[in-house]
This record gives C-alpha cells, structure tokens and sequence, in this order.
C-alpha cells in the first residue's frame, strides 16, 4: 500500500518539528495536490468554523489540523499556544494581525496590516514575534485551511493561547502599499 499525501507530509512535519519554515514549504506541496482530505474533514459548522484533528505525532509535539468555515465565519483575535504553519487549501482568508501595547497603566491592540490568502497560500506564524491575529472566511464559499501547530492539540482541544476580546483596537493610518 502507497502511503497518502497526508500521511507522507506528517512523516515529514514529524521530521522537520523543529524547523516550521521549512514545514511552511512542504505545506505549500501538500496543497497543491487534490483528493487528500477526506470528505468527513471537510464538513463545516453553521455556527462556527469547525477543526477536524488530523493528526498528532506520536510524540505529541505536532498536530495536524483541518479548519472548515463558512463565509463569514471568523476567531476571536487571539495568539497561539506554540508555532503555526497555515495553508490554504480552499476558499479564502482575511488574516488581520495587530500589535499588543501596554503603556501608562493601559493597554490596546494596533491593527498592523492584513493579508487575503486564497488557495495554496502559506503563513508562517511564530510563537511571541507578532502572532496575534484574527482570520475570517472571505470566500463566496466554503474555506479550508489545513493548520500544523508545534503542540498536542488533542490535549488541549484547541491552539489559541490567549484571546483579545477585551483589548481596545487602535488603527494605525494606512500607508502606501499596506493592506
């Protein structure tokens, strides 16, 4: 038996744990690929986006993660609990990433730009270097991102660290170039 698309980028994740850049690229060969993801992993929630548990590694410092969404649906801003490699597999993204700032007793988020990440895009997110964000399903349709996170998600049931609901939000001026 060949081994699928999936289980062969998990050995290669599981090797690569320590490096998520380099995850980040064989994420971007995963998804160039079709008919991996089995169809009870694409299935959404009319809710709120919904995570279907892939894989975590045997030593349980890796996960695998499906996000299913529907248009519109979108996480609290938050950050994460370890590195994350994201790639779109279908459907759109609005990824908004802020800044937190704490200052004579107060503290906010400054909004520091946005990226729309369509099919086969990839972020690299790090753990403490600007990885607080919000990501909303901008597609006409359903989107589906397949997440690779530095940690036991089974554990914990989910990545998020911690959430912003209750930071006031600053927007910086636009500038030139900046989405």
């Amino acid at each position: 038996m060949t081994p699928s698309h999936l289980t062969t980028f998990a050995e290669d994740a599981r090797r690569l744990i320590d490096d998520p850049h380099a995850i980040g690229v064989r994420l971007g060969t995963l998804l160039a690929q079709d008919g991996w993801l089995a169809p009870e992993h694409r299935e959404p929630n009319r809710f709120q986006y919904r995570q279907h548990l892939l894989h975590v590694s045997p030593c349980r410092r890796l996960s695998i993660v499906a996000l299913v969404w529907l248009p519109g649906q979108r996480t609290p801003i938050h950050d994460h609990v370890s590195w994350c490699v994201v790639g779109v597999y279908e459907g759109r993204e609005l990824e908004t990433r802020y800044r937190a700032v704490e200052a004579n007793g107060r503290r906010w988020l400054e909004e520091t730009g946005s990226v729309e990440a369509r099919s086969g895009h990839v972020e690299v997110i790090v753990q403490d270097v600007e990885d607080i964000h919000a990501v909303t399903a901008v597609g006409g349709g359903p989107t589906i991102s397949i997440h690779v996170y530095g940690a036991d998600i089974e554990r914990l049931g989910s990545s998020i660290h911690r959430r912003f609901d209750d930071w006031p939000i600053r927007r910086q001026e636009r500038r030139a170039g900046w989405r």
